[in-house]
């Protein structure tokens, strides 16, 4: 079954929000340390990135006003196949840096489509 814009966009958010819940008040050098943290955020992570390869096959005109889509799915699959090559730097980076910008932009497609 193929999912609406909308629950992929959904799905997106519920998960970035939870990440952003996650790491808030935490300080990198804590999450290092802290396996359930960094699985937790990974998994939400994996959410965000097959919402996104699902949104670019059904509905890639959508897909192609995330600007960092490409890289997003890319690092989705480098969570599911490279899982002795993370960098928890990378995925504190993404929470931190990264992700706000995603979810800016998934609202912003909410609210016009």
């Amino acid at each position: 079954m193929k999912a609406t814009p909308e629950k992929l966009f959904a799905d997106i958010l519920q998960a970035g929000e939870r990440i952003q819940r996650f790491v808030e008040s935490v300080e990198y050098e804590a999450d290092a340390q802290n396996d359930l943290l960094q699985s937790a955020v990974e998994r939400q992570f994996l959410i965000i990135g097959e919402a996104l390869a699902r949104l670019r096959r059904d509905f890639p005109d959508l897909y192609a006003q995330i600007s960092d889509g490409p890289q997003i799915v890319g690092f989705r699959n480098v969570l599911v196949h490279g899982y002795d090559v993370i960098d928890p730097q990378i995925v504190w980076s993404a929470a931190t840096v990264n992700l706000p910008q995603l979810l800016s932009e998934i609202q912003q497609l909410q609210k016009t489509g």
